[in-house]
């Protein structure tokens, strides 16, 4: 299971809509990891005059990697993070999640990150299996 679903907020998705704000706070419950490597490098992304801010450290454990996975492969998990931060996400590798201020969205920087030959230049034999 990806998310610790509290009853009051599967009772409230069950009725009707759910507050993306409880869904966020799910979230970062949830899978904080995820949550709190995202948050932090929104921090850094907010600080300085760069485009992006990316993450190249791999998670302790398997549980957080677990953690990122899920965050990133969900679209509804992944989407609700970008809104809350006012970023968009980029991700590859396991690990190495970035976040770009929106307006950089589909820039030479962001289609770089995300292009098939950078793709390829960041694969090495530790991250066949993760």
């Amino acid at each position: 299971m990806s998310l610790d679903v509290s009853p009051k907020l599967l009772a409230e998705a069950e009725h009707g809509q759910v507050r993306e704000e409880d869904f966020v706070e799910t979230v970062r419950t949830s899978l904080p990891y995820a949550y709190d490597l995202i948050a932090g490098l929104v921090g850094e992304l907010r600080v300085g005059a760069k485009e992006f801010a990316d993450n190249h450290t791999p998670p302790p454990s398997e549980k957080e990697r677990g953690q990122l996975l899920r965050a990133l492969a969900s679209d509804a998990i992944r989407g609700s993070l970008e809104r809350h931060f006012g970023v968009t996400l980029a991700f590859m590798n396991c690990h190495r999640v970035a976040v770009f201020r929106p307006e950089a969205q589909g820039g030479d920087t962001h289609a770089r990150f995300t292009s098939l030959r950078s793709q390829i230049l960041n694969q090495s034999p530790e991250f066949r299996d993760c």
